[in-house]
């Protein structure tokens, strides 16, 4: 479907978003939703077939050799930053596929209807609930909770976004969390299984076995089929890292695709780099 704008990064419906989204099932394709963090990452992700680019402040991170958790950390403005990539290196270059704006609906400093304002003014497409609290636990998620920055409040940005017909993918950790996004209107259901395995900054061991992942991801797609039997639902993180690993969760669950970040953006970058430099390091010299 060609973009009904004219010129680069320019924004889609929420139903022209969940249509190519329909139209690659029907095509018996998986989609797949890949982070950028820079323009060049964007420009050959998009090159490469991806469904949807997702900009996450932590991408930011990533990109500069730093795990993708600093992303959750007080090191820089997270909605500030998703919108400076978007503006100045990924919406710029990105010739027709939709952008979808990483948004932390619990930053307590904004009014987040005026921000998805700016949001959509930008050129986006939409919007995912990143940094996103759902892959907080402990004692340290129950005082975001009590303290009014919790979960909650990023359901509420996406009954926000439904009032103003933005296309929304979420993360969520469990079962109740999906229905609460679908009760809120999510168009996009992400099972958010744990920080992703491998490379340089990767974990060295998941969060869960590749059971457990799969176990996980099918009742968060079953908490919330009833409630919309529309909705996208896809897979992130953990074991889940390799083409092969999204093969095996999409085979083993109702899952519709995958999201990838670290596991696209980073791994492609560390290991294309690496061997590149390799490659011309081997070069003989037999000058004097």
């Amino acid at each position: 479907m060609p973009n009904p704008w004219t010129g680069k990064g320019n924004p889609y419906t929420r139903e022209e978003v969940r249509e190519r989204l329909r139209n690659t099932l029907a095509q018996k394709k998986a989609i797949i939703a890949a982070g950028a963090g820079t323009g060049i990452s964007a420009k050959f992700i998009e090159k490469g077939g991806a469904d949807l680019i997702i900009i996450y402040n932590s991408g930011r991170f990533r990109m500069s050799g730093h795990g993708s958790t600093a992303g959750l950390m007080a090191y820089g403005d997270a909605n500030t930053v998703a919108m400076e990539i978007g503006e100045f290196e990924v919406l710029p270059v990105v010739e027709e596929i939709p952008v979808i704006c990483g948004v932390h609906g619990s930053d307590p400093r904004r009014r987040i209807w005026h921000h998805l304002l700016k949001v959509k003014d930008m050129g986006f497409s939409g919007i995912n609930n990143f940094p996103t609290h759902s892959i907080v636990d402990g004692h340290f998620r129950q005082v975001l909770e009590e303290t009014g920055m919790g979960f909650e409040k990023e359901v509420e940005m996406v009954r926000l976004a439904d009032k103003m017909e933005l296309f929304s993918i979420v993360y969520v950790a469990k079962p109740e969390e999906a229905r609460q996004m679908a009760e809120a209107g999510a168009d996009a259901i992400i099972s958010h299984v744990g920080t992703t395995v491998g490379g340089s900054i990767g974990v060295t061991g998941a969060s869960c076995s590749m059971d457990e992942a799969v176990e996980r991801t099918q009742e968060i797609i079953d908490a919330c089929k009833e409630i919309n039997p529309n909705l996208f639902f896809l897979c992130h993180g953990g074991p889940i890292n390799t083409p092969e690993d999204v093969k095996e969760v999409l085979a083993r669950t109702s899952s519709h695709g995958f999201v990838g970040a670290s596991s696209l953006e980073r791994m492609g970058v560390e290991q294309s780099l690496t061997d590149l430099t390799r490659s011309f390091k081997s070069i003989g010299w037999d000058g004097v």
